[in-house]
């Protein structure tokens, strides 16, 4: 079968008259555009759970506590004991509701299953207060009527925020926010058991979008399932790359090592949960070695990096980080501009196009620092030292990675950068004439995460001119040990120790 480029599959042709049927490749057609069309980031279900146990924490203790000054502190006085009691039960209480898995997606959209759930968990953590206030002997130490009070509001508040949960979560998953948008690489029968287990969950976890194969014979029909067939492994990465693909699920025998491992080669560059489907395999290992996708076992081949919590946390570090830097060097970006102003005729700020997050362009600020005649957007001719393009106050800014300081913008107004992580390069950068993809095997894996405006390439003196191979391999090697062992306190040590290191580097010009 012929591979189909993403500009291919997004192209819709004329709609057919309403009487006449759909030919069966008209319909193969429409499945591939429709598993091609653009869709919107997920929303990770893991910060969706955190955010509700918070919540829910949240509206206990508050009911109890509103409940207390209106009852408690107006009849009897400040009691402070109370505030204790009410943070044990919240506590105890969300810890008997995750052990009765009300912090699910199905537990989400269907409240009234749930809220039963939810009220024998409730009811069960006033009984452990009531059976520990008679067995220590504290009979009269809390009021009933608070208790009571507390018991009934606590409980119909969480009724309530469930009920808004509910809809907040079916606006999700009909705007195909809260699933994994899935293909299969493989269609033979493996593949179509593996699509045949996954129809049978009833969790909406996974939408499929096609399958992928390699072989182009009848082992590989056209579609699989009803699953359209979009092309072979090499296609799957600009796939990937054009529309949202969040999970790839190898339907492969276990025994099949060298054709998987051939297939990683070619995956393992994009920003996506690579598994290989476990249910069709005669050899079983323990439970904890698998992973579930909806009810089918998987093996954990490759994990999306800095994923659900570790996501949230990067973003409001870089947004609060880099608003507050803004602010900081706010007058050396006022200095920085009139020096450029005063050296040369010509705009402030320089817009170039560079490889961003899964390999998208995105366009980066930067302080001028060339003459206006000989800019170069596509940086063809890297900088040089001594390079006559540069003014004089550019080769400061340079040199000191003062023209960097823009990208903030990037960072805190339009999210496309990070503070940390690997440099995005620009289009045609090369090293040694030749394009830094074809130096490096494997050189897209590096973007797999935001760029950012410092790195822990750059900290260890890998940044500027990379006249020769071993400089970009050197930098992408550190890239990728970034990506493989980011953590936000390493976010903080790259960002302290980056003007110590711009002051040793040598490569800057």
């Amino acid at each position: 079968m012929a591979a189909f480029s993403a500009r291919q599959l997004r192209q819709v042709d004329a709609s057919p008259s309403p009487q006449a049927p759909e030919s069966p490749d008209e319909e193969l057609e429409r499945l591939r555009r429709a598993a091609a069309e653009p869709a919107a980031p997920a929303v990770s279900r893991v910060v969706i759970a955190g955010v509700v146990r918070a919540i829910e924490t949240a509206l206990i203790v508050v009911t109890g506590v509103a409940i207390y000054f209106f009852y408690i502190v107006r009849n009897v006085g400040a009691q402070p004991g109370y505030f204790a009691v009410t943070i044990g039960v919240a506590a105890m209480a969300i810890v008997v509701f995750q052990s009765l898995h009300v912090y699910s997606a199905p537990a989400f959209r269907n409240p009234s299953r749930a809220l039963f759930r939810i009220a024998g968990g409730w009811t069960l953590a006033f009984l452990v207060v009531f059976a520990a206030m008679f067995f220590l002997k504290l009979d009269g130490a809390l009021s009933r009527v608070w208790m009571a009070t507390w018991f009934l509001v606590g409980f119909g508040a969480l009724a309530v925020g469930r009920v808004i949960l509910a809809q907040f979560v079916s606006l999700l998953v009909s705007a195909g926010r809260l699933q994994q948008r899935a293909v299969i690489v493989g269609g033979g029968a493996i593949g179509a058991d593996l699509l045949r287990e996954l129809a049978k969950n009833d969790e909406a976890e996974v939408q499929m979008l096609g399958v992928f194969d390699d072989r182009s014979d009848e082992r590989s029909p056209d579609t699989v399932e009803g699953y359209p067939k979009l092309g072979n492994v090499d296609d799957l990465v600009d796939f990937a790359r054009s529309t949202r693909v969040d999970l790839v699920i190898f339907a492969l025998p276990i025994t099949a090592e060298q054709r998987i491992l051939q297939m990683l080669r070619k995956l393992w560059v994009l920003p996506i949960d690579i598994r290989l489907a476990a249910h069709a395999n005669r050899l079983r290992f323990r439970p904890r070695s698998y992973s579930y996708v909806g009810k089918v076992p998987v093996l954990d081949l490759f994990d999306k990096p800095i994923a659900d919590w570790d996501i949230v946390i990067k973003q409001t570090f870089d947004r609060v980080v880099g608003a507050l830097a803004l602010v900081a060097l706010s007058p050396v970006l006022a200095a920085t501009a009139l020096a450029i102003k005063l050296d040369s005729p010509g705009p402030v700020l320089f817009k170039q196009k560079r490889f961003g997050f899964n390999n998208e362009l995105i366009e980066i600020y930067k302080f001028r620092s060339m003459r206006v005649d000989q800019l170069d957007p596509t940086a063809v001719k890297l900088v040089t030292r001594d390079d006559p393009r540069v003014t004089r106050v550019g080769r400061f800014i340079r040199k000191t990675s003062i023209d960097e300081l823009p990208q903030l913008i990037n960072v805190v107004f339009k999210g496309d950068l990070s503070l940390v992580g690997p440099r995005p390069h620009a289009v045609h950068a090369k090293a040694a004439d030749r394009q830094y993809d074809e130096v490096v095997d494997g050189y897209f894996a590096r973007h797999r995460v935001k760029p950012g405006i410092t790195g822990w390439a750059q900290v260890n003196g890998w940044r500027g001119e990379t006249d020769t191979q071993e400089k970009i391999q050197q930098r992408v090697e550190h890239d990728l040990y970034y990506i493989e062992n980011w953590s936000i306190l390493l976010d903080l040590y790259i960002l302290a120790i980056t003007p110590i290191s711009l002051l040793k580097s040598e490569n800057a010009y």
